[in-house]
């Protein structure tokens, strides 16, 4: 057995994918899961709080544990724990906004400093926050634990301006579209650091695709009379199977892999 280059090492250990168009249109399908999966159980099936965040925090255990056993990224399992951890994440908020009576303010400003008490050590620890290095259990570790806050702050941080400013659904969903191209124009035109700008489009399409989630599923918002009003059930099985296509259609192509002999 010869020993790997160390670009041909870290992607083929690499464990998530690369970052490109498809990557950002999963994300956003599945954080609008996130928000409508979470109210199917919740409310529909009459589950309520507790019942829901249990079956789907052991569903994410589940998950996670394939993930961490698989050797390499695995396009199946990877967006399955993207899905369960968005509903968790989500769901975390819900407990402590509507179990527990705590203000938005509140639950926003302590998920955006547990957030950042999360990358300082997890860079303290491994030097690099880069998501083209998730390469060890350690790092790997850190990954999933900052995404599952960004899900948690994304919610509480999007429930607080849409309740604030009673934006309305599609009013919500130009904002945060709005505001994740700025951070795009940061990025790639302005020369804002590159992992910097991911975690924050990260946090930014929470709130956009539960706006999107809402939209589709309610007729009416806060102040508004705009929405397809296709229900929670209807609309978490329209975006999972958006979201199987997408996986699909890269299991084939394999478009959001580098290959490991150009990786640089």
């Amino acid at each position: 057995m010869t020993d790997a280059t160390p670009s041909t090492a870290r992607t083929l250990l690499n464990k998530v994918p690369e970052v490109t168009i498809y990557f950002w249109i999963i994300k956003i399908l599945a954080t609008t899961v996130g928000e409508t999966a979470a109210d199917y159980l919740n409310e529909t099936l009459g589950f309520g709080l507790t019942k829901t965040t249990i079956v789907m925090s052991a569903g994410l255990a589940v998950t996670l544990l394939f993930q961490f056993r698989a050797r390499r990224y695995v396009p199946p399992i990877y967006w399955l724990v993207v899905v369960f951890i968005s509903v968790v994440g989500t769901l975390i908020t819900d407990n402590l906004t509507d179990g527990h009576d705590v203000p938005l303010q509140l639950s926003t400003s302590v998920f955006a400093v547990l957030l950042a008490v999360v990358f300082s050590l997890w860079y303290r620890q491994e030097r690099t926050l880069s998501i083209h290095h998730i390469d060890t259990t350690k790092r790997e570790a850190w990954y999933w634990l900052a995404i599952l806050v960004t899900f948690s702050l994304g919610t509480a941080a999007g429930d607080l301006i849409s309740e604030s400013f009673a934006l309305g659904y599609w009013k919500s969903i130009v904002l945060f579209a709005g505001l994740i191209g700025l951070v795009a124009l940061a990025t790639f035109a302005l020369g804002m650091n590159r992992t910097l700008g991911f975690w924050m489009g990260y946090i930014l399409t929470r709130p956009l695709g539960a706006s999107i989630g809402d939209f589709a599923s309610q007729r009416h918002g806060h102040g508004t009379a705009w929405g397809l009003g296709l229900g929670t059930t209807g609309t978490s099985f329209l975006f999972l199977g958006a979201i199987l296509a997408v996986v699909i259609y890269l299991m084939i192509t394999k478009k959001d892999q580098v290959p490991p002999l150009l990786a640089e």
